[in-house]
């Protein structure tokens, strides 16, 4: 999650996170892991782009970087991935 500027990740937020799916969507939307992160990758018409997260997280390589607004948000997301695959 990208939290707002002065929020922090506490376990407290994240089990209102999980509640909150559970509730509004259903328990298979809710995730295992809840990770903090400084920026989600944006096309340049400002769109959400998973797939570059998913392909990181999955061990594939990112092959549209250039269509990204902010491709060097993704170089945090390669530095946590020891830490998402434990």
């Amino acid at each position: 999650v990208k939290l707002n500027p002065g929020y922090t990740l506490t376990e407290e937020l994240q089990n209102k996170i999980k509640k909150t799916l559970r509730e509004k969507a259903s328990p298979r939307h809710v995730p295992a892991l809840i990770v903090a992160v400084p920026d989600i990758p944006y096309t340049l018409n400002m769109k959400k782009v998973e797939s570059a997260v998913t392909n990181i997280v999955n061990g594939r390589p990112v092959t549209n970087r250039d269509a990204l607004a902010n491709p060097e948000c993704l170089d945090y997301y390669e530095k946590i991935l020891p830490q998402l695959q434990k």
